[in-house]
């Protein structure tokens, strides 16, 4: 990759001032989309080794990194040019930042995305924001989706402008019903446009799984709109939750991550079988993680 810069660079540079800036725009994220890959069926992270300085201050280097991502795609999102291609690219390079600290990811049976001939919705518990961060990365090169996430994301000054461009349904937590039927009206409008729907079903981040607080939504939508319902089992607590600003908690990277997709289910009826179904899913998954 950097060979290749080396050696094109020069016609870069002598487009851009000879043309315009557009050219040498567009140039430079063709080259940074050849940087993201397609993570296969499963994926475990390789051995390598860690620089000193990530093994003793890994929260120092991973946030440091963290930011300069985030506000880069921030920048390019503002300006409208934050593309699916973009937010894959900058979710992978969060995932490399993490494992350059020593997190170590477990990813299993990611191929049943590619085995689906629609849209889908996928529910998963909700652990941290890691998995908001991560997900992009892992699921878009094989089904283009978008989230369901709080309202509040719009108040943040930067990574509200990455979220936006990524059309999500906003809810605010204060109504359910109203929440409700944004979901279902805003979710049908999505997936009848080939777009799948990631909802974490759970109202909070929590570190287990209460099936009191695990509600049917995603089953709902599901149902409503005739796609696939996936169950995704995720353990993301290597990134904690903070004491003083709840998205900047610890980095630990002995605890590892894990994401497990399960087979997609056609809801039938009322969707209570299925709803059962995707809690005990992830359940059984949480009990098998190391």
């Amino acid at each position: 990759m950097t060979s290749l810069f080396v050696l094109i660079a020069p016609a870069v540079v002598t487009l851009s001032v000879r043309y315009s800036k557009d050219i040498f725009f567009h140039i430079i994220r063709f080259l940074l989309s050849m940087s993201s890959a397609e993570i296969k069926n499963t994926y475990h992270t390789p051995a390598k080794e860690i620089s000193w300085i990530s093994r003793h201050f890994p929260n120092l280097i991973f946030y440091k990194n963290m930011v300069s991502i985030i506000v880069k795609a921030a920048g390019l999102a503002k300006k409208g040019r934050y593309s699916g291609e973009d937010w894959i690219v900058s979710s992978q390079n969060m995932m490399k930042a993490l494992e350059n600290v020593g997190v170590k990811f477990h990813i299993e049976n990611l191929e049943v995305l590619n085995k689906l001939k629609s849209p889908c919705v996928i529910a998963g518990n909700h652990m941290s924001v890691l998995e908001t961060l991560v997900l992009p990365g892992i699921i878009h090169p094989h089904q283009k989706f978008t989230f369901v996430v709080k309202k509040g994301l719009m108040d943040y000054p930067v990574f509200k402008h990455i979220m936006i461009s990524r059309n999500p349904i906003f809810v605010d937590r204060v109504n359910p019903r109203t929440d409700l039927q944004n979901i279902l009206s805003g979710g049908q409008e999505r997936l009848s446009k080939d777009l799948s729907i990631m909802i974490f079903p759970q109202t909070t981040r929590i570190f287990d799984i209460d099936p009191k607080t695990f509600n049917s939504i995603g089953v709902k939508l599901a149902r409503r709109a005739e796609v696939p319902l996936i169950p995704l089992a995720l353990k993301t607590d290597a990134w904690g939750i903070g004491k003083w600003l709840k998205d900047f908690g610890k980095i630990n990277p002995s605890v590892k991550v894990h994401f497990s997709f399960g087979e997609p289910m056609t809801i039938t009826g009322n969707g209570k079988h299925e709803h059962e179904k995707c809690l005990q899913f992830i359940s059984d998954k949480l009990e098998s993680f190391d």
